[in-house]
Parts: structure tokens; C-alpha cells; sequence
């Protein structure tokens, strides 16, 4: 459905963000991309969803194509009404519309106005907590509430593809284990293809079908989920697990490949 194919993108004409960027979303599938602070997760959403240019950067080399489509230059509403929606990092509820008014909005894009209040009700099906806020304004909100609340106003485009950046930060370890169950019944039940960022991979690859680990702008590792699960380096970097030297260790080849890059 999504292949990006080796993009590089730069902000502000000289710091190179992306260095032969490359991935596929297949239809129907939740792809994670997993990397620390910086590596350029955030940007390959962006170059995507056609936002890139709103922070002062440009995709210089390589295409992004979805279904058969090449998006480069593309605006971004012209790219939402493809079928691609992007839950950005940090939320960006409307802050004195109601909960309800939010989810409407995610609606603009849609001719179907007839079936806007059922979708909305499936949504509260899906975070059950926003229908008992559904008359609250959403700046009110907790953290982990206004995450369920940008994914539903996501979903209220209908979606083929829908992107996510950093669903889990800044919220309680409990309401994300929720908000990810969320993400997978409603990839489950609805079909939509989702590309997840996360920084916390033990929750993206519970859910996810295959991950890429991106470092310095490109993906240095990819595979099947289980795959990556047993993978050492993938143990002692993302999931924190093994002694203290091998996690010692890793650190100290990341810091090695930066000063390199």
C-alpha cells in the first residue's frame, strides 16, 4: 500500500535528516518504526503526510508512493483525501471544541454527511471513556484521553492508512496498554493499515505484524516481529533487557555510529 524508497530530506536546505529512507506498509498490516530521540521517525511521517514543508523541510532524493500513487509535492489535505491521516506527536486536539465537535472535525474531508453521528458512535465503541466526555471541552482533558480522542478524529477521515507518532507519550503505562489494544482492534476490525512511531517498543511490537529500527536517518534493522524480539542488540537497545555491559555496550557503538555519521 505505502512504499517509501530511499527518500532523503533535509530541513532547512543543509541538515540532513533523512539519508536513503526506506519502508513498506502492506494493506491491512500495523508496521512499527522503532529508534531513539532524533532519528528521524517523526520526519519519515511527515515526508509522508506531506507536513515536511510546515517545519522548513524538503524531500530532496527518492519518492514516497501510495497504492501506485507518487505523493512528493503533494499538500497535505490533497494527501488526506487519498486515504492517508497522521496522528501527530503531541496530540493537537482543538483544545475549546467538545469532545464531540473534535471527532466532527475530523470529518471535513467526508461527502457522506449522513453517516458522520454513526461513526462517531463507533468510535465511543472503541474508547468507551469519551462518550461519558463527549460535552467536555477537550483541552480539559488528560493526556491519555486526548490520545484516544486524536486517534478517533483520525479515524473519522476513514483511512485507508493511518500514521501515529508517538501514541504513548507523555501517558500513564496503564492507559497505554489500553490505547494499544485499541489501535489493534480497530486495525482488526476495520482493515486500516497503520505505520506506528514509538520510542517504547515492548508496546509497538506487541501489536505490530514486522518493525524497522531506524538510527541517524535510515533503517539499520528490519524483520518479522518475533524476529527482532530475539534479537540481542534489539533486547539490550529498545526492549532493556540483558546485563548492564551488553547495554553498556550497544550504547557505546550508537555514540560511535553518530560521531562517525
Amino acid at each position: 500500500m505505502l512504499k517509501v524508497n530511499n527518500v532523503e530530506a533535509v530541513y532547512s536546505k543543509m541538515i540532513l535528516a533523512l539519508r536513503g529512507m526506506s519502508l513498506e506498509v502492506p494493506k491491512g498490516k500495523i508496521i512499527a518504526l522503532l529508534g531513539s530521540n532524533g532519528a528521524g521517525k517523526s520526519t519519515t511521517l511527515q515526508s509522508i503526510s506531506g507536513l515536511l514543508s510546515s517545519d522548513g523541510g524538503q524531500i530532496t532524493d527518492g519518492t514516497v508512493e501510495f497504492e501506485g500513487e507518487t505523493l512528493n509535492g503533494k499538500s497535505p489535505d490533497a494527501i488526506v483525501k487519498s486515504g492517508i491521516f497522521h496522528c501527530m506527536e503531541g496530540r493537537h486536539v482543538f483544545p475549546h471544541l467538545t469532545v464531540e465537535e473534535n471527532l466532527t472535525a475530523g470529518a471535513y474531508t467526508r461527502k457522506d454527511r449522513r453517516n458522520i453521528q454513526k461513526d462517531i458512535d463507533k468510535i465511543y465503541g472503541y474508547f468507551p471513556k469519551l462518550r461519558d466526555l463527549k460535552k467536555r471541552p477537550a483541552g480539559l482533558l488528560s493526556g491519555g484521553e486526548q490520545q484516544m480522542l486524536a486517534i478517533g478524529r483520525g479515524l473519522m477521515a476513514k483511512p485507508k492508512l493511518l500514521l501515529l507518532d508517538e501514541p504513548s507519550l507523555g501517558i500513564a503505562p496503564l492507559l497505554v496498554e489500553e490505547i494499544f489494544e485499541n489501535i489493534k482492534q480497530i486495525n482488526e476490525e476495520e482493515g486500516t493499515s497503520i505505520l506506528v512511531v514509538e520510542q517504547n517498543a515492548n508496546v509497538a511490537l506487541k501489536i505490530a505484524d514486522y518493525g524497522y529500527i531506524m538510527e541517524n536517518g535510515r533503517v539499520v534493522m528490519q524483520g518479522e516481529v518475533d524476529r527482532l524480539l530475539e534479537d540481542d542488540e534489539v533486547q539490550n537497545h529498545y526492549l532493556g533487557i540483558g546485563t548492564e555491559e551488553d547495554q553498556k555496550e550497544v550504547v557505546y557503538k550508537s555514540k560511535q555510529e553518530r560521531m562517525v555519521w
